[in-house]
């Protein structure tokens, strides 16, 4: 046990605390059990290494990483008990989708120490619903996305920005401080700026290797699917990629790749739980968010540059863009004559000489225009939509 606490220890030390995520001022941070889950990359772990540096007493807290060495011969509730005597009283879990029966561990844990407060974080696919042991009664479940444009712009160019909610976005309120030439950011940010390793060398190869370990590692282990289906996922990913913006035929695909209609329904939802695709739905099914797939999206902007690179569709960047940053905070349908609806809005994005021909004058219907600095009336600037988080 002396070996983690030095671990963590080292970790606390190289923590930085003056760049935070939007999430970390909303957790609720004193109850008892809190669930952080994201997709590889996004910062989950720093987030909970801020809060025990900034907010608690190191002595009194401990970090662990599922994976550690350390629970090959040891559990994870013996760690909390020798903790608990110890008179610790935060317990931080990294990664706990890698902790074989990770969810009866942690419901054990919660009900045999009233007074230990637990944090865990684990990846997006991780189904806190799914086994034996119900957690939704017990853990409070957050998810973390990747950074918005509002974000990159602190993390990597250090500039200020206020959090828009979507009217005043469609109102044409936004105010960048000290930003003259808004594009140029945000075309760095479209290829290197949804993951905070962006700023850092070598990010290609890294959401590469993100991207490898989400398909043949973390979708089938938490699918309890084969170690073959890695393979099929890759070759479903590569698909979507090349097609996009792609309307699935699900029958077609199924062909392609082997494997029958429903298994394909539940890689697209492994895939999109995992942060690599994103599935706008219509309003088929009576409660949004349960209609029919209209279309799917790569996940963000980044992971397109990644795939496809140069040869990236224009138009599905700018949907992309759109739908990633929009969904933190809005539900959406698709429009049957536009792109989109959030709430009772349409819009439809485009380049800076998209014409309103697909929308109604209403005064409830927006073009959300690429390559335009400012908007007018009811033209949008898309960057602008990646302020809202």
């Amino acid at each position: 046990m002396r070996t983690l606490y030095q671990k963590f220890e080292t970790l606390l030390q190289n923590t930085t605390t003056d760049f935070k995520r939007y999430l970390y001022d909303n957790v609720s941070w004193e109850s008892r059990m809190i669930g952080i889950i994201g997709a590889r990359g996004v910062g989950k772990t720093t987030m909970i290494l801020q809060h025990i540096k900034e907010k608690l007493d190191s002595k009194k807290a401990l970090y662990v990483s599922a994976d550690d060495m350390y629970f090959g011969d040891h559990r994870l509730i013996d760690l909390a008990e020798d903790f608990f005597k110890n008179a610790g009283e935060y317990l931080f879990i990294d990664e706990i989708h890698k902790y074989t029966d990770w969810s009866r561990e942690l419901k054990n844990i919660y009900d045999s120490f009233p007074t230990l407060k637990v944090v865990f974080t684990g990846s997006s696919v991780l189904d806190i619903l799914k086994g034996s042991a119900d957690l939704s009664r017990r853990a409070i479940i957050y998810k973390l996305q990747g950074l918005s444009f509002r974000e990159y712009l602190k993390l990597f160019h250090n500039y200020e920005s206020d959090i828009y909610t979507l009217k005043q976005i469609i109102n044409n309120e936004v105010k960048l401080v000290n930003i003259q030439h808004p594009l140029p950011l945000f075309n760095d940010y479209l290829r290197r700026g949804y993951y905070p390793f962006g700023i850092e060398n070598e990010m290609s190869l890294r959401l590469g290797q993100i991207i490898v370990q989400t398909l043949e590692s973390d979708i089938p282990q938490y699918a309890n699917l084969s170690v073959g289906t890695g393979r099929k996922l890759k070759r479903l990913l590569s698909i979507i990629a090349e097609s996009v913006p792609f309307k699935p035929n699900f029958s077609k695909i199924s062909e392609m790749i082997g494997v029958s209609r429903n298994s394909l329904d539940d890689y697209f939802s492994y895939m999109e739980k995992a942060g690599l695709i994103g599935q706008l739905r219509n309003e088929t099914g009576g409660i949004r968010g349960l209609g029919k797939v209209d279309k799917v999206f790569l996940d963000n902007t980044n992971i397109i540059f990644n795939l496809v690179g140069e040869k990236s569709n224009v138009g599905n960047l700018r949907e992309s863009f759109f739908f990633n940053q929009m969904q933190v905070k809005n539900e959406f349908i698709s429009s049957k004559k536009a792109g989109f609806v959030i709430e009772h809005y349409t819009f439809e994005v485009g380049g800076k000489n998209k014409q309103q021909n697909q929308i109604e004058k209403d005064g409830k219907s927006f073009v959300v225009k690429d390559d335009i600095e400012y908007g007018y009336r009811n033209e949008i600037p898309l960057w602008a939509f990646g302020l809202n988080y």
